[in-house]
């Protein structure tokens, strides 16, 4: 099994990865690196400059590591770091964690050996399954402590109460409503106008979002103190969960979400159904995410401008109609790869060979 020792990170200069990966104990060494497409041509230029400066400190980064193979997950700053090992005859495996390619990993995946991909579904982008194509499907690697509290909701839930001082209930399903690090603020604007109705029939765990957080104190709390106090009692608001998103995802019956990536791994793991409103004008990447889980009969969407009217009544309907939301769970086990990180581990072991 490789040590952190073994690893060497390469972002960008100040990139905001680097806290966390150096938190782990892991060498981090930032290049130059900038985006391409999309840019005025002036722009575009200029970034091609500070990307050929990328490659070249990407070879004498290789160069001085010897590395036997690279694993990327797209991103401006592997375009250079893929040529590097290209040139010196690194083998190269690009993990996609959702279901459609990026410009930046549709670009790189010409240059690579393998593609790990999530689910079968995003074979298509990559010539079809290995050995016809590149692709090998992986799934989507979660927090062992995920796998771990996912095997029971109640001892989960009951966790997640002390860790946040927050009473919950155990006889009123779990509500958990988040919109990613920065909070999104149609979702949570919807779930403060259909509070009166949500509280008499769930527990909600709102992760608002550090972003909206004044939003809430300054205009909305005011009429959540309005409510009677049985249900306010069942409205829990927090700026963000840090570890204690592990347990929520485990505990909750029932959430309310974007469609990033991660829903495609966490989301089946904790088998737990979801109403996802993907992320407007975030590529194809959220919309696809989305398809995929309702598709497969795991999850409802609402757009962005749905989620005002038929927020109240998706969930209620979802909350009160056990059958439904058990075969969802169903579904969601049936998908989930605990051993993903595993899987990924050793797909890059055959490519050292």
């Amino acid at each position: 099994m490789a040590s952190a020792n073994d690893l060497l990170w390469i972002g960008s200069k100040g990139g905001m990865e680097q806290a966390l990966v150096e938190r782990a104990h892991i060498a981090y060494r930032g290049i130059d690196t900038g985006k391409i497409n999309g840019l005025r041509p002036w722009q575009a230029v200029r970034n091609i400059g500070r990307m050929a400066r990328g490659v070249m400190q990407a070879v004498k980064l290789i160069d001085a590591f010897r590395p036997h193979v690279c694993l990327v997950t797209g991103g401006y700053v592997c375009t250079p770091v893929v040529a590097a090992c290209r040139w010196r005859g690194i083998p190269v495996m690009i993990y996609l964690p959702d279901m459609a390619p990026g410009w930046a990993i549709r670009t790189l995946s010409y240059l690579a050996q393998r593609v790990a991909i999530t689910l079968p579904g995003a074979a298509e982008h990559f010539g079809g399954l290995y050995p016809q194509g590149k692709a090998v499907v992986t799934g989507y690697p979660v927090r062992a402590e995920l796998v771990t509290a996912a095997q029971d909701r109640h001892q989960a839930r009951r966790h997640l109460a002390q860790a946040l001082e927050c009473p919950l209930d155990g006889n009123l399903p779990l509500l958990l409503v988040w919109g990613g690090s920065q909070g999104a603020r149609s979702i949570n604007q919807a779930t403060w106008a259909a509070l009166a109705d949500l509280t008499q029939h769930a527990q909600i765990l709102h992760a608002v979002g550090e972003r909206d957080w004044p939003l809430y104190a300054d205009e909305f709390k005011p009429h959540v103190d309005e409510l009677p106090p049985a249900l306010r009692a069942n409205y829990c608001p927090l700026p963000y969960l840090h570890e204690e998103m592990t347990l929520a995802l485990a505990a909750a019956d029932l959430t309310v979400a974007r469609a990033g990536a991660s829903t495609l791994g966490e989301f089946p793991v904790a088998k737990l159904p979801s109403i996802l409103a993907p992320l407007p004008f975030a590529g194809v990447n959220q919309m696809r995410n989305a398809a995929e889980l309702v598709d497969r009969g795991a999850a409802v969407v609402l757009a962005d401008e749905q989620l005002k009217d038929k927020l109240t009544e998706t969930v209620l309907m979802l909350l009160t109609d056990e059958p439904k939301r058990l075969h969802m769970e169903e579904v969601l086990a049936q998908m989930a790869q605990s051993e993903a990180a595993a899987n990924i581990a050793h797909e890059l072991e055959k490519l050292v060979g």
